[in-house]
This record gives structure tokens, C-alpha cells and sequence, in this order.
């Protein structure tokens, strides 16, 4: 098995109402807004950045009660959404959060 494995640490954007799946799973899709300051090739630089998210099952539950901007440490895996027939578009990385901790703004 290979590593897919993706910690960030950032605020709750955006959130879409909770829905549910077919099967009944809960569904709730959002945005991460991380910022911070790291090194590149020795330089200080100041990043940001907009994540497309989505938690399933009790996560969700969970996720559609947390209030917009709160930070939290989100970890989970990236994938790629599964393709519609006949809809072709670039491929667009979606991190699947598995858990999240709350943390003091």
C-alpha cells in the first residue's frame, strides 16, 4: 500500500448543507482556508491556500456543527472525484477528511 496520508492545519471556509447520499450517507462538502509561513529554497514565504473537502458518514454530522472559521488540524487522503459519463473535466483533487481537532483561534 502506498501513502496517501494529508494533515493541514486551517479554518472552516465554506460549508454546503448536509445532504445525503443515496444509501442514506451523510454528505458534507467545504472549503479549508489554510495560512501560514514556510521555507522554500531558504526563503520565508508567506502560503495560502483553499482546499476542496468533503466528509462523509458521522463525520459530516460532526463537521456541520462546527462554526465557520474555526481553526482545526484536519487530516485524511486525497482522491480524485469519480467522473459522470460523458462529462469530461480536469481532474481536481478533493481532500476526504477522515478526523479533525479543534484548535484555539
Amino acid at each position: 500500500m502506498h501513502t496517501n496520508q494529508l494533515e493541514l492545519v486551517g479554518s472552516l471556509h465554506e460549508r454546503s448543507p448536509l445532504r445525503l447520499s443515496p444509501a442514506a450517507v451523510p454528505i458534507v462538502d467545504c472549503w479549508i482556508e489554510h495560512r501560514s509561513t514556510q521555507i522554500e529554497a531558504g526563503q520565508q514565504r508567506q502560503v495560502t491556500a483553499q482546499v476542496r473537502s468533503v466528509a462523509i458518514g458521522p463525520l459530516a454530522e460532526q463537521l456541520d456543527k462546527l462554526p465557520l472559521g474555526q481553526l482545526a488540524r484536519f487530516t485524511g487522503f486525497l482522491a480524485t472525484p469519480v467522473q459522470r459519463k460523458g462529462v469530461s473535466s480536469a481532474p481536481r483533487l478533493v481532500f476526504h477528511l477522515q478526523a479533525f481537532q479543534l484548535l484555539n483561534q
